[in-house]
């Protein structure tokens, strides 16, 4: 029977032997020093000034905002300011959630548009007709989110959460772009860029002759030439106006494949003229499919070589683990073309309410940043157009035949 062999003493661990070592130098007085060998220990040390009041936003975001969604936000601000607003860079925005109710066009969305700071925009009906009741002069208040809707229901206010208003905004708003929508101007197809360009028109003639200066984002586009679509016209009180007096023979049409065709050729015009695409995400949800899908669309349905958004930053309150896409994150963009896979260390997202991050981005571009000159996209679609027609021709894409159609389907899925 064979003896077992004696087993050595356990060696101690590095971790024990550091334990040991801490110890002796407590014991001895020693100072005690971080061992930052690691490559992972080479950020910043966490060492604010106390806040005392007297710095301005920049400086807080900088100094203070060092961790979790804090620090989210801080890097949402560096990319945006140190990257996103070089010269090269075209810049589109998404609006989602109710933003201008809460006034953040006039507070946010304006200055960046005034600035040079956003080119072009993707925004929910919602916000756009929103947005118009400060054009008008109409009224929204501040209001306790605790009230009974029933009692306000027959005290004919409306809230959105704690935005109380009266019931005659919404009407006084539905008349005014039944009136507008009814110009001759109107009676073609068109894509909601061409749409809300009009539509801003007139809200600044009536910002004028009522003696509000700049109230409505839609005025300030018009005026700056920011193109700003809509991917789901008909999902709001606009468009439901749009419908009505369609009813009444008016020929007033926003035209889909106009915008899809037009929002690519922007992001196509700003690779192909030596630039970059950087996208500003706010909220999620279909304005944010729509600004992504041109990427897809220039690639896989064009068949134009290109290769993603260059810089992609969003503010979300969403989780990326529901499936949805408000929750989908820049890397698994990737997977379908719409971010450039060599840009993913330019990609933040930032999980915070918008109404509380645009205010401070806002600030901290202003504060860290020159206003850039404006592009007037909306003055450059035919241009832009062209190029893509130019590119998709080259590429040899032309639709199939409809007797081959069935055959290529089966290759795509």
């Amino acid at each position: 029977m064979s003896k077992r062999k004696p087993t050595s003493p356990a060696k101690p661990s590095s971790k024990a032997s550091q334990k040991r070592a801490a110890e002796a130098r407590e014991r001895g007085g020693v100072e005690h020093t971080a061992h930052e060998a690691s490559k992972y220990l080479r950020g910043p040390r966490i060492d604010p000034r106390p806040i005392d009041g007297r710095e301005n936003v920049a400086d807080l975001i900088d100094n203070a905002f060092l961790a979790y969604n804090a620090a989210r936000l801080r890097e949402a601000c560096v990319l945006f300011t140190r990257k996103m607003l070089e010269p090269d860079v075209t810049v589109g925005m998404t609006l989602t959630g109710a933003l201008t109710p809460a006034g953040l066009g006039m507070a946010a969305l304006i200055p960046l548009i005034e600035s040079g700071f956003v080119d072009w925009i993707i925004s929910t009906g919602a916000n756009l007709y929103h947005d118009t009741h400060f054009g008008l002069g109409l009224a929204m208040h501040r209001g306790n989110p605790q009230e009974s809707d029933v009692v306000l229901r027959e005290e004919g206010v409306v809230r959105i959460y704690d935005i109380f208003f009266d019931y005659d905004v919404l009407l006084s708003t539905d008349a005014f772009f039944r009136k507008v929508i009814q110009g001759p101007e109107f009676q073609r197809s068109m894509s909601s860029a061409e749409f809300h360009h009009l539509c801003g028109k007139y809200v600044r003639e009536r910002e004028r002759a009522l003696g509000l200066g700049q109230k409505s984002l839609l005025s300030a586009a018009y005026q700056a030439a920011v193109p700003i679509y809509t991917s789901s016209p008909g999902d709001s009180s606009i468009g439901m106006n749009v419908a009505a007096l369609a009813l009444e023979g008016n020929r007033c049409t926003i035209d889909p494949n106009l915008d899809v065709n037009e929002t690519a050729s922007i992001v196509l015009s700003a690779k192909r003229g030596g630039g970059r695409s950087g996208v500003l995400i706010c909220g999620g949800g279909s304005p944010k499919n729509f600004m992504l899908q041109t990427e897809p669309q220039i690639q896989e349905v064009l068949g134009i070589d290109e290769k993603g958004h260059d810089y992609f930053l969003q503010i979300t309150d969403a989780r990326p683990d529901t499936g949805g896409l408000s929750g989908a994150t820049p890397a698994e963009a990737v997977s379908w073309g719409k971010i450039d896979p060599d840009r993913l260390p330019d990609a933040v997202v930032c999980y915070l309410d918008s109404t509380v991050a645009l205010p401070l981005l806002t600030s901290y571009a202003h504060a860290r940043h020159a206003a850039r000159p404006l592009r007037r996209l909306y003055d450059r679609r035919d241009e832009m157009m062209n190029l893509l027609r130019t590119e998709f021709e080259r590429a040899g894409q032309t639709p199939a035949d409809a007797e081959h159609a069935d055959a290529t389907l089966p290759m795509h899925r």
